[in-house]
């Protein structure tokens, strides 16, 4: 059986640090940073703080508010901790997987959390292995806290340590950790893909994957970690160090489409005003004649309202989300995903019955909701239903966190733009340029990463692997990531 959500994208993870330097507890403040950061993965969380003389780590199954309880955060309580809320793109995502992971080694403690995917996984742990070493999970992040103990080993301080560590991995992370000798170490890919911001209120420094999560500790923003960037907290001093030589900005242009709350600041540009703009393009570039415009809740709202201001067709909240219905496993039958888009979704009927419509959404991925979602708007009484989507069409997998594994289940890399139109019943359909998009975002081109709409990657294993599903193929259920291939 399937998830109804497997049919979109899947949230990225979100990963949060705090040290405080006049050894205030931060225990709190991770807390409501990782409330913060929740969108970004709820299948698990977890938290490790330095008390003063020990890692104390609790993670498990569930969202913050189920997984931490009143005497989980009295044991929590320290002046050094780090959290991470999570959806899998590599393991199983049972309770084993939930991060952050804990390892003893020949310094002491560490304790380790990151967002992204690590491209050659399946390569590294079977090195890993063959050297002897026994992992606890199928996560990623066991993987880089191993790798960089085995890094440690061999050099004599962090910055030479995480410089052999990111010439070992290939993919995205952004990366919080602490030790047992009450240090906060951060550091970020060379490519920056996945997102890591800061802040500074005087008293508590903070890293997290968006900016909210330092919004709701009222810690002011002060920028992002640059790439290949590692920083070394202690209370006394912060030492930050570009750690190796071939650097690029390529940060992923789906934090900008859907990852991100629309109130986070990405590389200094606001969410909400890049989704803003991009229904403003999407208006003049593929317009309809209509009288409402309607979006699909939640994440298309910025770009439905774009769009409506710029053609002039009034913005109504059609579509209502029932935001407590939880998980829904369906098998993949059309009548089964029917049935899902009901529990999640409403039509408001007098608002739609006898007008056509323009529905705005924020990607089409695999093209199987959208389909139900036009079928509820024409059952309650709408006439036509142009579609436009305010992103390009998905074309390839990603490896470095979005959970698209495979190009058999993108329909844009099989169908052409009538075809879609066609296999989700729309009036019209029209897609966002990615000329628009990046205009959209304000950001160079060259400093994004473009890999699922163009097919072009910013790491070499990425395109190895891509290359390598093209030419031979891969069952759905399979992420090739993790096999031991490179």
């Amino acid at each position: 059986m399937q998830d109804v959500d497997s049919y979109s994208l899947r949230e990225e993870c979100g990963v949060v640090g705090a040290f405080s330097r006049s050894k205030k507890d931060v225990s709190r403040k991770i807390y409501r940073a990782l409330t913060a950061l929740q969108h970004r993965g709820q299948d698990s969380c977890g938290m490790a703080t330095f008390n003063g003389k020990n890692i104390i780590l609790h993670r498990d199954l569930g969202l913050v508010t189920e997984v931490f309880k009143r005497h989980d955060m009295q044991k929590l309580e320290g002046h050094l901790s780090i959290g991470h809320v999570r959806y899998p793109t590599i393991g199983a995502g049972g309770p084993q997987d939930a991060q952050p992971f804990l390892l003893k080694s020949h310094q002491g403690e560490i304790a380790l959390a990151h967002n992204g995917n690590i491209a050659n996984y399946g390569a590294m742990r079977d090195s890993l292995e063959k050297h002897g070493y026994k992992f606890s999970s199928t996560c990623d992040a066991d993987l880089i806290l191993a790798e960089f103990v085995e890094c440690l080993k061999l050099k004599k301080n962090y910055f030479d340590a995480i410089s052999l560590l990111m010439d070992e991995l290939d993919g995205s992370y952004s990366v919080c950790a602490i030790t047992q000798k009450g240090e906060l170490i951060v550091f970020r890919d060379p490519n920056a893909i996945r997102p890591l911001c800061w802040g500074d209120d005087g008293d508590t420094i903070l890293f997290a994957s968006e900016s909210p999560a330092l919004d709701i500790n009222k810690i002011p923003l002060k920028g992002d970690i640059l790439p290949g960037e590692a920083l070394i907290i202690t209370s006394d001093k912060i030492e930050k160090k570009i750690v190796v030589k071939k650097i690029s900005n390529r940060h992923c242009i789906f934090e900008y489409v859907y990852f991100s709350r629309p109130d986070s600041i990405e590389q200094g540009k606001l969410v909400y005003n890049v989704r803003m703009e991009a229904g403003r393009r999407l208006a003049h570039a593929a317009p309809a004649k209509a009288d409402i415009v309607v979006a699909v809740p939640d994440t298309s709202r910025p770009a439905a309202q774009g769009y409506s201001e710029e053609s002039g067709i009034p913005l109504v909240e059609g579509l209502i989300k029932n935001r407590y219905v939880g998980r829904t496993f369906i098998m993949p039958s059309q009548k089964d995903r029917m049935e899902a888009v009901r529990l999640k979704l409403n039509v408001i009927r007098d608002l739609v019955r006898g007008k056509d419509v323009v529905l705005i959404d924020d990607s089409v991925v695999r093209g199987t909701t959208s389909g139900p979602i036009i079928t509820l708007l024409k059952d309650a009484g709408a006439k036509k239903i142009h579609m436009r989507i305010a992103c390009p069409p998905v074309i390839s997998p990603c490896f470095y966190g979005v959970d698209l594994p495979t190009f058999n289940e993108l329909v844009a890399a099989n169908k052409t733009v009538e075809q879609i139109r066609a296999h989700i019943r729309a009036d019209s359909l029209a897609f966002l340029s990615i000329e628009d998009l990046v205009g959209s975002i304000g950001i160079d081109k060259k400093k994004l990463c473009l890999g699922c709409l163009t097919g072009v990657y910013p790491t070499k294993i990425g395109a190895k692997l891509a290359k390598l599903i093209k030419n031979k193929g891969t069952p759905d259920s399979i992420r090739i990531w993790e096999e031991k291939i490179l």
